[in-house]
């Protein structure tokens, strides 16, 4: 996936796709409807969104709302074949955008699109003001095909990232994922921690989990792709998510123990999905309390896993 950033000088070669527009947090089923729409046999699929998002960018303050940071939708996109990805800088200039002037000036005489798909609740341009309607508008007058995507809706309510957030909240991942439409994952490098796991003989992969949308502290079977370096490849294993009580005050992070894996992860870039919630966060009174309860957390998600495929049921190809 060929990935560029802003929509001035862009190479003449990747003007002309067939692009899906919008935020697209999470990568969720809903959003999924709207990619599909974009897929033509004539031009390349692509992607046009946001960094940061534009909550980010007017609320910077708001506690962390992501289901994705970027890395993980850049991946998310590429597993769905999307091959152009155009991201564009939301910042004071693209705010004060007209929406007229963001179709004229982004969307044609920038990234030169042939065709664009947005969700029937779309809106863009200087304070939301423009609608998916006034959008076709545009690109009738502008040269450029529009589709208008209907929102998707399940059988007990609307796909969105919101239902999103309170599943992972509850400690729900399965729920989250069947809306998702894949797992929940997290992406990211593997930190330099205090090495405590090794110690204990669970030698851990720590990563950042800073301006997401945290699901429910406690403990997961997950599954991970171990995305570059030497060791890259598909593990089971158990993860941490909270603050590690423990040990005193600490920020959220994620802790992930491979099964069956020797080697070395620092600095390589690692997805974990989250396939069960075993149990909440607790702190112990002892080592060897905490020793015995992570040996019967292992055996657990191996259990869990085992039943569990590459893919989540009925999702298969959107691991």
């Amino acid at each position: 996936m060929e990935q560029v950033t802003g929509w001035k000088d862009i190479d003449p070669a990747l003007r002309g796709a067939s692009v899906a527009l919008g935020n697209f947090d999470g990568v969720h089923l809903g959003h999924r409807s709207v990619i599909d729409r974009a897929r033509r046999a004539d031009a390349p699929l692509g992607i046009v969104t946001f960094e940061p998002h534009p909550r980010e960018f007017f609320a910077p303050d708001a506690p962390p709302f992501r289901l994705m940071g970027a890395e993980t939708r850049a991946n998310r996109l590429a597993r769905l074949g999307v091959e152009r990805l155009f991201t564009l800088p939301f910042n004071a200039e693209l705010s004060r955008l007209s929406a007229r002037d963001f179709a004229a000036q982004v969307l044609r005489d920038g990234l030169g699109i042939a065709h664009v798909v947005v969700g029937a609740d779309f809106c863009f341009g200087k304070g939301r003001a423009g609608t998916a309607a006034m959008l076709a508008d545009f690109g009738a007058e502008m040269g450029f095909d529009v589709t208008i995507a209907p929102l998707l809706t399940a059988a007990d309510g609307a796909v969105s990232s919101t239902a999103i957030r309170q599943a992972l909240s509850a400690g729900q991942p399965g729920e989250a994922a069947r809306m998702l439409g894949h797992w929940h994952r997290i992406d990211g490098p593997v930190l330099h921690g205090e090495k405590r796991g090794r110690g204990l003989g669970y030698p851990t992969a720590n990563m950042s989990v800073d301006g997401l949308h945290l699901p429910r502290f406690g403990v997961y079977a997950v599954k991970v792709d171990v995305l570059t370096g030497p060791h890259a490849g598909s593990h089971d294993g158990v993860a941490s998510l909270g603050i590690r009580p423990m040990f005193g005050e600490n920020l959220p992070n994620l802790e992930t123990f491979l099964f069956d894996f020797d080697g070395d992860l620092y600095d390589a870039h690692l997805s974990v999905a989250l396939v069960a919630f075993l149990r909440g966060e607790e702190a112990f009174d002892s080592v060897e309390a905490l020793v015995t309860q992570m040996d019967a957390d292992s055996a657990r998600a191996r259990d869990v896993l085992a039943g569990v495929g590459a893919y989540a049921p009925g999702m298969e190809g959107a691991r």
